[in-house]
């Protein structure tokens, strides 16, 4: 089957095809279903890159749409871990137009990152004096769907109606 202009269409991926990227997908699938719990579970889509078999794989929504780079494989578990999330985050954030995941102490978009060996979401920290940067959680251990009770933020019965 061909798209427009005789290009190939792409595939949704079978599980089995990519097992490493696979493995890695469904952890960070469990972020994804902890903190987006509406939300589909993430999967691989191959773009032929021209006639032959050589194929470029994406991390892609329920519905196939894709965003960012291809996956490149790596060397461990961990580097191909790393390039999921990454994929996912960006696919994720511009396919569905919000940020995630979310840091839930500061509201704001968290990244992959490295941390001795096990890859974790890493939050900037926030704006205000003593905001740190810190890491969240490894990647797939994201089970927090609530945010913290912030103790100076204004409540609805605090403003007053007209």
């Amino acid at each position: 089957m061909c798209a427009f202009f005789g290009r190939p269409e792409p595939r949704l991926v079978v599980t089995g095809d990519y097992p490493l990227w696979d493995e890695a997908l469904a952890v960070v699938n469990q972020d994804l279903a902890a903190t987006l719990p509406d939300q589909r579970p993430l999967r691989l889509i191959a773009h032929p890159e021209s006639a032959d078999l050589d194929e470029q794989v994406f991390v892609a929504l329920s519905n196939g749409e894709a965003h960012g780079n291809s996956l490149i494989p790596a060397e461990s578990a961990a580097e191909t871990l790393m390039a999921v999330a990454d994929a996912a985050q960006e696919t994720v954030t511009e396919r569905l137009w919000r940020v995630w995941p979310l840091c839930t102490v500061h509201d704001l978009g968290m990244h992959p990152r490295d941390v001795d060996g096990r890859p974790s979401w890493w939050c900037a920290g926030g704006s205000r004096r003593g905001d740190l940067a810190h890491i969240r959680a490894a990647v797939g251990e994201l089970d927090t769907i609530h945010r913290p009770r912030r103790p100076n933020r204004k409540r609805p019965k605090d403003r007053k109606l007209r």
